[in-house]
């Protein structure tokens, strides 16, 4: 089968996007989904999205990890918002459906701004802290960001006792300057540093109110800076906004049979 598809990044956090309004594909083996975002022999990203009509809301995105899991994904999501305004489907609000309920977002000339859910509460966690912010994420402050060894410390967190049963992403996070921080994310379901992530972000702004900063709280990563805005009250914290660039890099076919048969 050939296969259209649309590469998008948001502050290097990468993805493959697939029309699927058609139902063209009804659904994507775990092995198709890894060869398509492997690097060497794929088109390479971080994770996969096949843009779908709904009935009742604009569209619908079902988001695959580049291990074929499935998951929400806040960067992600703000790169389907961008090419649903590409296709002519939304103008300046998108109203979408993905596996974690509907979501909105907001369409500027050069950034999108993504409402998130509520999050009702930070557990502390052994020396950081967890909460969900559409995917389940562990935060812990770090000294030395730069040379920290991501891959290994976040995996051994990952798989460890505690959050073994569904396992987390693991964001590690430093203080910068004024109202900023730096986050390096190991993400689950990439199993591996990406260069943003963006429920990470989010996870990451909320527990540096523990440390005293306020909203908005700008976000450092290694592939670029996100905002997150939000209102923090005595029932947890509302009106959550991811705000960042949503960038297509380019568009292309695939033979997916050729693929397989490389592998």
């Amino acid at each position: 089968m050939v296969i259209h598809f649309y590469k998008y990044h948001s502050t290097g956090n990468d993805f493959i996007l697939i029309d699927n309004r058609v139902r063209q594909l009804d659904r994507l083996s775990i092995e198709l989904i890894q060869h398509l975002c492997n690097r060497r022999v794929g088109i390479g990203a971080d994770g996969l999205i096949l843009m779908q009509q709904h009935q009742e809301y604009a569209f619908e995105i079902i988001y695959y990890n580049a291990d074929g899991s499935q998951s929400l994904c806040g960067n992600g999501s703000r790169c389907a918002v961008h090419l649903a305004q590409y296709w002519g489907i939304v103008e300046q609000y998108a109203h979408f459906m993905t596996m974690d309920g509907p979501y909105e977002a907001f369409i500027t000339k050069h950034l999108i701004c993504l409402k998130m859910h509520d999050v009702p509460i930070i557990q502390p966690q052994g020396d950081g802290y967890f909460l969900h912010t559409g995917a389940p994420h562990y935060v812990q402050w770090v000294n030395d960001l730069p040379n920290l060894d991501v891959m290994r410390i976040g995996s051994a967190i990952r798989y460890s006792q505690t959050f073994q049963k569904s396992g987390t992403n693991v964001n590690f996070v430093s203080l910068g300057s004024g109202n900023q921080i730096s986050v390096r994310t190991y993400e689950k379901g990439v199993e591996g540093e990406t260069l943003s992530c963006g429920t990470g972000a989010v996870a990451a702004a909320l527990v540096a109110t523990v440390q005293g900063l306020t909203s908005p709280i700008q976000v450092k990563a290694k592939g670029g800076i996100l905002q997150v805005y939000f209102k923090k009250t005595d029932s947890g914290y509302k009106d959550i906004y991811l705000i960042g660039p949503a960038v297509m890099v380019f568009q292309g076919t695939i033979d997916t049979q050729n693929l397989i048969q490389v592998q």
